[in-house]
């Protein structure tokens, strides 16, 4: 498996992003968020322009998807709707779903998101079910996850789908970790009081998509998961996945 990191040029990428330009009232659902004054880096490997092929691609969210949406930069959605039909999967964590949802990617199926972030995350995009009450949901080959950690507990079953029972349980022992298997568990929905966004069309779009969300879950899942999975997998047949993580938390 060969993990690539995406941005607009390679190199690092600050997991901290620049101020919104139209920052609106606080939110009373979300927390200020506390961040380091040395801003962990990602090295980006590739821009767009020069990524290598793709059979899974993983798209984040985080603060950056607003600030994106702010300045109307849509690189990122350029990209999953380019590369969309070539890949195997894909997938997204908390606010990754807006960018989906923006790409035209997730028309005609069900997705979720971040619960907190839910007004805005769902307001992008048409032809879509918005699940309110799901950890994380499985459309095809198009899997997206509520916020952060349900990122991680997705990412196990995708695991588990993609390399076998044994793979994903040796994964998570190893990380001393236990998710969540029930994807309709979701006590956000209620914490937030969200309700069903969107409407479900017959549309059945071929291709899958695999995301990320914030640069918490990324380190955790990209970081720990992942290349764990593949170790695990290493000798054990044909595993030549070419993954790639876009860091939108810039």
């Amino acid at each position: 498996m060969t993990i690539s990191f995406l941005w607009k040029e390679a190199g690092p990428v600050s997991s901290v992003g620049p101020p919104r330009l139209f920052p609106g009232p606080p939110s009373p659902n979300l927390p200020r968020a506390v961040y380091s004054r040395q801003a962990v880096s990602i090295m980006a490997t590739h821009s767009f322009t020069d990524a290598p092929p793709l059979d899974i691609l993983l798209v984040p969210g985080g603060i950056g998807n607003r600030y994106l949406n702010d300045t109307t930069d849509t690189a990122i959605e350029d990209f999953v709707a380019a590369r969309y039909p070539s890949l195997q999967y894909l997938l997204s964590v908390c606010t990754g779903a807006a960018t989906l949802a923006k790409s035209g990617v997730l028309r005609g199926r069900k997705a979720t998101t971040n619960k907190a972030a839910w007004t805005w995350a769902t307001s992008f995009g048409q032809g879509i079910q918005w699940m309110p009450t799901a950890r994380w949901t499985e459309d095809g080959n198009v899997w997206t996850s509520s916020g952060v950690s349900a990122g991680m507990d997705m990412t196990y079953e995708f695991v588990k789908v993609l390399l076998g029972q044994e793979i994903a349980a040796s994964t998570i022992n190893g990380m001393e970790y236990t998710p969540r298997v029930d994807k309709g568990w979701d006590p956000y929905s209620v914490v937030f009081n969200v309700r069903p966004t969107g409407t479900l069309l017959s549309v059945i779009l071929p291709s899958v998509l695999l995301c990320f969300s914030t640069s918490s879950n990324l380190s955790l899942l990209s970081l720990f998961l992942i290349p764990r999975a593949r170790a695990c997998a290493r000798g054990r047949g044909g595993y030549n996945f070419r993954c790639l993580l876009i860091p939108a938390s810039y």
